[in-house]
């Protein structure tokens, strides 16, 4: 049986089937241990959640914790996997047998989910991005904050400002203090820190929203994180190759580290020199090195060996 499982906020419809039973359970530590036994006891091949802003972590956690098969899938993929098969209509009892049925056409991998440090490490992460956001557009607002009666308008963003900086530094402390507290990320934020261009923003992005990195092969971690670009053809026509999709935040973080690394990560920055003298455009260039840096990345965690000189290379895990 392939369970699927729509996700709000107060409640769970569960869907025991494409065509089978649908019912309903609160979305709270209660109704899910009532879930959890009930499926327990039964012949379930897979259970499909949507990703739904953390309103599903209480659910999938506790399936998984009780050793069920728990996937959480990308809702856009769900959507056009239901608009595929004539299915435009949209309720809370659909969308339920839409997750089951596409459990049972697509068969979607089962990952591990993170732990709850993860979960708490990636949460802080997320403050610190929202902070700096606000902070930048509290800037912007000051530059155009200019003209007649615009001094109190100023005074206040300015005060604005410095409390948003505050919390950024509180934050990233937390940031830091929960890393050096763990003795498995300290080891794996002084691995990722190893390899020139990759710093603390990049290491903590790495360990907070990409938990299977060392886990997978280049291919699955390069499409995971979305930089391998994609066929566009149609017959006879060839279409530019695009990169799209994947985790967006950890592609912004990759982007800046592979920055830093051309200049100063002997493998990237000959690997990039080598890309460009064979005529491919900047941009094509740096795509391929944040691909080879991620690959690296993600062979230096499998093997949990730090960076070495290019005389003794990191393995490019082939396999």
């Amino acid at each position: 049986m392939v369970i699927g499982i729509d996700v709000a906020k107060a409640e769970l419809v569960v869907a025991r089937g494409s065509s089978g039973e649908v019912a309903t359970y609160a979305n709270d530590e209660g109704a899910v241990r009532t879930l959890v036994q009930e499926l327990a006891g039964r012949s379930v091949e897979l259970i499909v959640l949507e990703a739904t802003g953390g309103y599903e972590v209480l659910g999938a956690s506790a399936l998984a914790s009780a050793g069920l098969p728990v996937v959480v899938v990308n809702p856009r993929q769900v959507r056009d996997f239901a608009k595929a098969t004539g299915q435009l209509a949209k309720t809370d009892r659909l969308d339920a047998r839409v997750l089951a049925l596409f459990g049972e056409r697509v068969r979607p991998a089962v990952r591990a989910l993170p732990d709850e440090q993860t979960r708490e490490l990636e949460a802080v992460l997320t403050r610190r991005r929202q902070l700096l956001e606000m902070r930048q557009a509290e800037r912007n607002r000051l530059l155009q904050g200019v003209g007649h009666g615009a001094r109190p308008i100023q005074h206040s963003l300015k005060k604005h400002i410095a409390y948003l900086e505050r919390e950024l530094e509180l934050t990233e402390t937390d940031l830091r203090r929960r890393i050096q507290e763990s003795p498995m990320w300290r080891a794996r934020d002084n691995l990722l820190q190893s390899a020139p261009g990759v710093g603390t923003v990049t290491s903590e992005t790495l360990m907070a929203q990409l938990p299977e990195l060392g886990q997978l092969d280049r291919r699955a971690i390069g499409k995971l994180v979305g930089v391998v670009p994609l066929n566009h053809d149609s017959g006879t026509w060839r279409g530019r190759r695009t990169i799209y999709s994947g985790r967006a935040q950890v592609r912004a973080v990759l982007y800046m580290a592979t920055l830093a690394a051309k200049r100063c990560n002997p493998v990237i920055k000959a690997f990039y020199e080598r890309l460009l003298a064979a005529g491919k455009p900047k941009k094509v260039a740096l795509v391929a090195c944040m691909r080879k840096l991620l690959t690296i990345l993600n062979s230096m965690v499998r093997t949990s060996q730090h960076w070495r000189t290019p005389d003794h290379p990191v393995p490019t895990m082939a396999q």
